[in-house]
């Protein structure tokens, strides 16, 4: 995992409001205000954060599936941005999405031969129906699907099953690129954890880079080569997967690791929680400097003044806060 596939560099996501009264600033909701990150060949990213700080938007934007106010995104060696029409269409091929709600993402009027083939017959219009159909069997049968299903509907499925299809779908073309918008937060505990070794098991097999959108960082913790913390549109840690629950830095990622659940039941009732006060600031309106501060327990007047930068504290380990102790390295 040595070849950097994805480069993103201070992209921005504003979704303009109206204008205030009497000719007063234009507003907006500053969804992704300045994330910077790579992905490398093969490698899994978990985006963690709580509602509302960005990570479907930032999926989106790099796919180019809603547009982006500022920054870059070079894939490939390329900067997909500057794309035209025609040659984004050629692109769109190695890159895929799965969706959050797995009944919601499938069209109901198609059965899930149909929706699986879509892809191909975008891409590959010259593939004969025979050829179609056996592509559509075999990728089907990779996702733990029978064929005998082909002719049925997608409300005749459980939701674990309809995720099956989107990843179908999502791999008949063999993307490079699979961004997983929350994919198992719909689904219950135990098909959760099947659908989660899917996607490592495909990823082993087709070579596939994944940005794994989630609240759950149990999962992350399961699937991830590394995590990125984002909170109101911008990044607050980015460490490989050890090390960032071994050691999480921010105080924002501390606060998230220790909600996450202990299955000894003794340890966790005797475990300290920290609990943040207050609710998620608005993005239109972001709080000056750390934009964590008004809710950080450990916020000083620096806080206040000056936004920090993402800084260097071991190999691969970044974090934005004035008050980490430890000297930062050069990364």
């Amino acid at each position: 995992m040595t070849d950097t596939l994805l480069s993103v560099s201070d992209l921005k996501v504003h979704f303009p409001l109206q204008r205030a009264w009497l000719g007063g600033e234009r507003l907006a909701v500053r969804a992704i205000d300045g994330v910077s990150f790579d992905l490398r060949a093969g490698e899994t990213l978990g985006i963690v954060g709580e509602s509302g700080c960005g990570k479907s938007t930032l999926g989106r934007a790099i796919l180019r599936l809603i547009d982006s106010t500022d920054g870059q995104v070079v894939w490939m060696g390329q900067d997909l941005f500057a794309l035209g029409d025609k040659a984004l269409r050629a692109e769109r091929r190695h890159m895929q999405i799965i969706f959050q709600d797995p009944l919601a993402s499938l069209d109901p009027r198609l059965s899930v031969e149909a929706i699986i083939a879509k892809p191909l017959r975008t891409f590959h219009p010259e593939m004969s129906r025979n050829d179609v159909r056996k592509r559509v069997f075999e990728v089907m049968e990779q996702v733990g699907l029978s064929p005998a299903m082909a002719n049925r509907y997608p409300h005749e499925f459980s939701g674990g099953q309809c995720q099956r299809i989107g990843i179908a779908r999502a791999i008949i073309l063999r993307p490079k690129l699979i961004v997983c918008d929350e994919p198992v937060s719909a689904l219950d505990v135990s098909i959760q954890a099947q659908i989660v070794n899917l996607l490592m098991e495909l990823q082993q097999s087709l070579g596939l880079s994944l940005l794994f959108i989630s609240h759950n960082l149990a999962v992350v913790r399961h699937i991830s080569h590394r995590v990125m913390v984002l909170y109101l549109g911008k990044v607050m840690e980015i460490a490989d997967r050890d090390d960032f629950y071994a050691r999480p830095l921010h105080p924002y990622s501390q606060a998230l690791i220790s909600a996450v659940p202990i299955p000894d039941p003794r340890l966790e009732r005797a475990r300290e929680r920290i609990l943040l006060q207050a609710d998620l600031p608005s993005p239109i309106n972001p709080p000056s400097g750390c934009r964590f501060r008004t809710r950080c327990p450990l916020a000083s007047d620096i806080c206040a003044t000056a936004e920090p930068a993402l800084r260097a504290f071991g190999a691969g380990h970044l974090a934005a806060c004035h008050l980490i102790e430890d000297e930062p390295v050069e990364s």
